[in-house]
């Protein structure tokens, strides 16, 4: 698909994420007309740890696992990455290798902003650094939130407010769009909680006995985003004592 297919086809979506719309029309223009369109099949990697930078991603189509493997072959997932997120901006900033593994979770198709346009881009319009850098702190911006919710939240807690968060993108979906479906199984969402797959088990078990999501095959449907809201502020863990007691806190 050439840039003007791409422009047709993906540009309703695109708008949906916070970064790529807040940004100047004319610089919305420059990005997409050098972009181009990668398929990646189900399991393939996209990219690994160590790679070269090949440039700047949206994902438009499909979503992506991010994860790393161990020297003793241990697997993390860190994240999942569904449309319409932008992703690879790290190795533009430090000119360095890919910092994870980015594997399609389904098959996927994405849009490629080559490096070397970006690197055209930058040259002669340095107010894409500042552009660049605003995505950058986006995603500093969610991971703070994570870390501070593994160190001070209860499971139920934990796993509410990461569905929330991955139905807004981690913040990163423009204001007033939610997905409310989610493509994320029990094992990769304790994976990226560091929670056992019995305890998410458990956890969405109550959550769903209560009206507040349905777990699908592959998915979790939002039914309630209020009380899972409720549950994951620190002042609501009183009344998620029903789910806490049916899980264990790892």
């Amino acid at each position: 698909m050439n840039a003007p297919d791409a422009l047709t086809a993906y540009r309703p979506l695109i708008g949906q994420g916070r970064w790529f719309s807040t940004l100047p029309p004319e610089r919305q223009e420059q990005l997409l007309e050098h972009a181009v369109v990668q398929k990646v099949p189900a399991g393939a990697a996209l990219f690994l740890r160590g790679d070269a930078n090949s440039g700047l991603y949206c994902l438009v189509e499909g979503s992506l696992l991010i994860g790393a493997v161990s020297a003793d072959a241990r697997e993390a997932t860190l994240g999942l990455l569904e449309p319409p997120q932008w992703f690879g901006e790290i190795a533009l900033f430090d000119d360095g290798p890919r910092t994870h593994d980015a594997h399609a979770r389904v098959a996927s198709r994405l849009l490629l902003v080559p490096r070397p346009a970006l690197l055209r881009l930058l040259a002669a319009e340095p107010q894409w650094w500042h552009h660049l850098g605003q995505l950058l702190a986006e995603k500093v911006r969610a991971l703070f939130e994570s870390l501070e919710d593994m160190a001070v939240l209860a499971a139920p807690a934990r796993v509410a407010r990461r569905l929330l968060a991955m139905a807004t993108g981690h913040g990163m979906l423009a204001p007033g769009i939610t997905h409310l479906t989610i493509a994320v199984n029990q094992e990769q969402l304790g994976a990226m909680l560091s929670l056992t797959r019995q305890t998410i088990s458990e956890v969405l078990r109550e959550f769903e006995a209560q009206g507040w999501l349905k777990r699908r095959y592959g998915a979790i449907e939002l039914l309630d985003t209020a009380a899972l809201s409720r549950i994951g502020q620190p002042q609501g863990m009183a009344a998620a004592a029903g789910a806490a007691a049916a899980a264990q806190r790892v």
